[in-house]
């Protein structure tokens, strides 16, 4: 019955539309994230510790149960983040009581396809609902209908639009090299059957096949030089939406190059891990040139993810007991810090009017609560112990260093230390000095620090503490991958 954990998104979406009332809109919204990261517990566990779910149309085996545990715990915050941050903008007159009903419609819709990318077992579906996600998106990236944010959605769907093709005409390649690995007249691309026979797939179309396939998901996924869509969505987006791109949308299309990565590396070891650490690498230097020089707090949290996602892809390529606990952990902590950047950076812009970090100062003065958790999230985001991401920056760079890729490691750590002073001197600029005239002091909502706390707890004790069942999880997911962690 994992149609359940997708019967539930889609029927809040249908109820949001249909509502009449503002509090009936939020009410609904919430209830209904909450209720499917309920349901989404005992399909998590029973993948997790049990074995994969194979229900035939479904898959759910521990890689994809993590990521259903991020989407859905990202999307309950999100709606509850979304509450107070719409009534203020409802009360500045940029929205009425028709976009309420369309937002959430739209991010119960957005919710409901990217559950469908990571429980569906055949590639080609998953490529379908990578296709939903970026359609359903595209209208919230747009969702204020100012020319920029309408310039944005386009920008984003026409980009990401090319990338998903290359990764059609990597999927059908892929489709062909298993020609000669599955008994006669049965033809197949559902992840478990292609994984059964992975050794005997044809290595030459499979490598073209990763090569498309990273290029087009990765366009998706905001790996560089493919992620020029991504600053500029990020930033005309509703900010509790630019979180979920950040911290939940990508993580589905890097979902979907892990598939494809395990399957090659089994028929040709070492070749998509090389490409991962390439791409990794070069997303992580243009990301920090243009951490260090944006003056957008929106673009800059965007160029953080493409470091991010960089740092992710870098780790699955080491590979290895270290570089894969380092990747998987680093994907985690990403998630919820990236999600709590954003709330933070959605509280400043709505009190200072502006998204340019130049204008906006004294934060600790005007918003006390809002200014500390900024700079928890600045401190974890830029990989500052004893924060997760810390840890997962950690294992990537030992799992580098013990498989003596040390020009790789050097590079990774030389890139991090610069991230890190620039995202110091950003947030902690923004903090000090005196508010701007007109800026009254005081938080701008209390409900929604809620969430805000509840995510910088999250990551402070998961890099001091990681709980038996976690690492069981974490274990599993090394088994996939080859590793014992």
């Amino acid at each position: 019955m994992v149609e359940l954990l997708l019967l539930v998104p889609l029927v809040t979406a249908l109820l949001c539309g249909m509502s009449r009332s503002e509090r009936s809109i939020f009410t609904l919204s919430v209830a209904g994230s909450l209720i499917t990261a309920l349901v989404a517990i005992p399909y998590c566990h029973a993948a997790f510790f049990q074995g994969p779910l194979d229900c035939g149309l479904w898959y759910l085996d521990p890689l994809s149960a993590l990521f259903v545990c991020i989407i859905v715990a990202v999307t309950a915050l999100v709606s509850v983040y979304s509450v107070e941050y719409l009534k203020h903008d409802r009360q500045e007159g940029e929205v009425n009581i028709r976009d309420l009903r369309y937002y959430h419609f739209l991010l119960h819709l957005f919710a409901l396809s990217m559950l469908l990318v990571v429980v569906v077992d055949s590639l080609g579906l998953m490529w379908i609902a990578i296709e939903a996600t970026t359609l359903v998106s595209a209208f919230l990236v747009g969702f204020y209908k100012k020319s920029e944010a309408m310039e944005a959605s386009w920008k984003y769907l026409i980009i990401c639009s090319v990338g998903i093709t290359l990764a059609l005409l990597g999927i059908i390649l892929l489709y062909a090299s298993s020609s000669g690995a599955l008994p006669e007249g049965t033809d197949s691309l559902d992840w478990s059957v292609l994984r059964s026979v992975a050794e005997r797939l044809d290595p030459a179309l499979l490598k073209v096949s990763f090569i498309l396939m990273l290029v087009g998901l990765g366009t998706k996924a905001g790996l560089a030089p493919m992620h020029t869509w991504l600053p500029d969505a990020h930033s005309q987006a509703p900010t509790p939406i630019s979180a979920l791109l950040s911290a939940v949308l990508l993580n589905c299309a890097m979902y979907g190059i892990l598939r494809a990565h395990l399957l090659v590396e089994a028929a040709v070891p070492g070749f998509s891990s090389s490409l991962l650490v390439a791409f990794g690498l070069f997303s992580l230097l243009i990301a920090t040139a243009f951490i260090l020089t944006s003056r957008d707090l929106k673009r800059f949290l965007a160029f953080s993810s493409v470091e991010h996602m960089g740092i992710i892809a870098l780790g699955f390529g080491i590979g290895g007991p270290l570089g894969i606990f380092g990747a998987l952990m680093h994907l985690i902590a990403h998630s919820l810090t990236k999600t709590l950047m954003f709330f933070s950076a959605g509280n400043v812009i709505q009190k200072y009017g502006t998204r340019e970090m130049r204008e906006i100062k004294g934060l600790g003065r005007t918003m006390p609560v809002t200014a500390g958790l900024l700079i928890a999230g600045m401190a974890a985001i830029a990989g500052t112990p004893p924060f997760a991401i810390f840890i997962g920056e950690f294992f990537i760079l030992s799992g580098a260093l013990a498989s003596g890729a040390y020009v790789p490691a050097g590079l990774f750590l030389l890139l991090i230390v610069a991230v890190f002073a620039g995202m110091t001197y950003r947030v902690l600029g923004m903090c000090s000095g005196e508010p701007q005239e007109g800026v009254s002091e005081g938080e701008i909502g209390r409900w929604r620090l809620l969430p805000m706390a509840v995510l910088a707890m999250t990551v402070l004790v998961l890099g001091i503490y990681q709980p038996g069942p976690f690492m069981d999880a974490i274990s599993a997911i090394g088994r996939l991958f080859g590793v014992s962690i």
